[in-house]
């Protein structure tokens, strides 16, 4: 290995060790105690020298998990509180079914959880919740008037709301999330209009925080801070703090560590490509067709099957099935397969590691259940199978491309992957929350065009895409 490779794989270890550095000593002065309680995962955060503090019920929202709320939840016991943030049933690590009744049940148990965690005070307690958590919460405080003393609600759904319930009403909503700035400005009319007055607990507010939307706003320190303060407003400030939670930019530390020490180890394994010519017309011609006909195919098939709980998850199976029927069409087009050795499963196998490294191993503590529940390694499989010849034909189509090349396939690639899934939403609006996906495809294909710019062979590039892929989608879709 040359010279600089070495001091490219030393620093790569340098980065990896400091980002890990950073995510520990984020939990210093922290309890963190994993629970499990009628099948509910659950963690709790309270500072260690919590005593009688007030507690928060922190709700993740649909397809998220107790990860995705984490930066909450160190907000807020950094700040003081205790707060106990669990998995839906069909999320996360929960192996339940999500069903009529479950959130009820699910939040029953969070609110028992914390009620038997020695530092809270159980006569005040206050819920968070995103999106469909957010609904949750919000009909929690409303039933239970008397047990919670504030709410918020991030990116809300909706609620029968009064002047007067649920107490102490924080309404946000990002810039970029239009129909949930809607939904907020509703709420908020119901509710009375904005009152400064928590004293009274009939307090309303409505945050509109700048340049998120509906993922994004999870991680934007304008919505925690406007959280903290709703919620020190209520129960007076539990202690100063000046901690902003980068966890996350910690994360990109980690990846960028991997990737600089997949780039120096890789030409010592790499393979050369074998792929016959492929023309313009068959490169852009199959990327079309194959981010198009595949929207006439799940029409038809909706006719037949139930696309919104395919494969046993909710909506991610009619993803992959999306993705085989495009793979399929695209690698018609190139009329072409290069030969599939072992050393180039070998090699996939290996880049997926490293990949799954990266981004999971650091995810199941900052943003993402990434340890699949055996119900999802089966899904994990299927749709790695189904999305394979999409990947395949891809990579195909990228061999002897310059870097520069590589970088506006990858932007076409994006573009076509939106619009594909946009134009299933015009057609099967029932698989609306396919859109959760539009955001991640620009971040997931420049991920994976780095790599593929490392790795260089078809099937070496194929194999770890699709399995990553298959994994995100497989830790994040509920089981149906």
């Amino acid at each position: 290995m040359k010279r600089s490779r070495i001091g490219l794989l030393i620093l790569a270890v340098l980065l990896i060790a400091l980002s890990w550095w950073g995510i520990f000593t984020a939990r210093a002065g922290l309890i963190v105690r994993p629970l499990n309680q009628e099948g509910v995962p659950l963690l709790y955060l309270a500072p260690k020298s919590a005593k009688s503090v007030p507690g928060v019920l922190v709700a993740h929202g649909y397809s998220g998990s107790k990860q995705l709320m984490l930066t909450y939840g160190y907000v807020l016991s950094q700040s003081g509180y205790a707060v106990m943030l669990w998995d839906w049933d069909g999320h996360g690590a929960n192996p339940n079914r999500l069903h009529s009744g479950s959130l009820q049940r699910n939040f029953q148990t969070a609110w028992n959880a914390i009620a038997q965690q020695p530092e809270v005070d159980r006569s005040r307690l206050a819920v968070l919740g995103h999106s469909m958590g957010s609904g949750a919460v919000m009909d929690a405080a409303i039933e239970h008037l008397s047990d919670f003393s504030a709410t918020v609600a991030i990116s809300p759904t909706g609620a029968t709301v009064t002047a007067d319930r649920p107490r102490n009403l924080q309404l946000q909503a990002g810039t970029w999330e239009g129909g949930f700035i809607r939904n907020a400005e509703r709420i908020l009319q119901q509710a009375g209009g904005t009152n400064s007055d928590t004293a009274s607990e009939r307090g309303r507010e409505f945050v509109l925080v700048p340049n998120v939307e509906h993922i994004t706003i999870l991680f934007n320190s304008v919505s925690h801070t406007a959280a903290r303060h709703w919620l020190d407003r209520t129960f007076g400030q539990q202690q100063q703090s000046q901690y902003v939670d980068r966890r996350m930019l910690w994360q990109g530390v980690h990846l960028v560590g991997w990737i600089m020490a997949l780039t120096a180890v890789m030409p010592s394994v790499r393979m050369k490509g074998e792929v016959s010519a492929i023309s313009a017309v068959q490169r852009w011609g199959g990327l079309i067709l194959s981010s198009i006909v595949p929207t006439l195919g799940l029409v038809l098939l909706n006719r037949v099957i139930d696309l919104q709980t395919l494969g046993g998850v909710q909506v991610g199976g009619a993803v992959a099935l999306w993705f085989l029927m495009a793979g399929a069409i695209w690698l018609s087009v190139l009329r072409q397969i290069p030969p599939l050795r072992l050393r180039a499963v070998g090699v996939g196998i290996g880049v997926f590691t490293v990949l799954w490294i990266a981004v999971g191993a650091m995810a199941q503590v900052v943003w993402l259940q990434s340890v699949l529940t055996p119900e999802r390694l089966v899904v994990w499989g299927a749709i790695a199978i189904a999305s394979l010849p999409w990947f395949l034909a891809t990579e195909m189509t990228q061999q002897n491309r310059t870097p520069a090349q590589r970088i506006a396939w990858g932007v076409a690639q994006s573009i076509a992957l939106i619009g594909g899934f946009v134009l299933v939403l015009q057609f099967l609006p029932q698989l609306g929350f396919m859109f959760l996906l539009l955001p991640l495809f620009p971040v997931l294909i420049s991920l994976l065009s780095i790599v593929s710019a490392q790795v260089r062979e078809s099937w070496s590039v194929a194999i770890p895409s699709a399995l990553f892929f298959a994994w995100l989608l497989a830790a994040g879709f509920p089981l149906a």
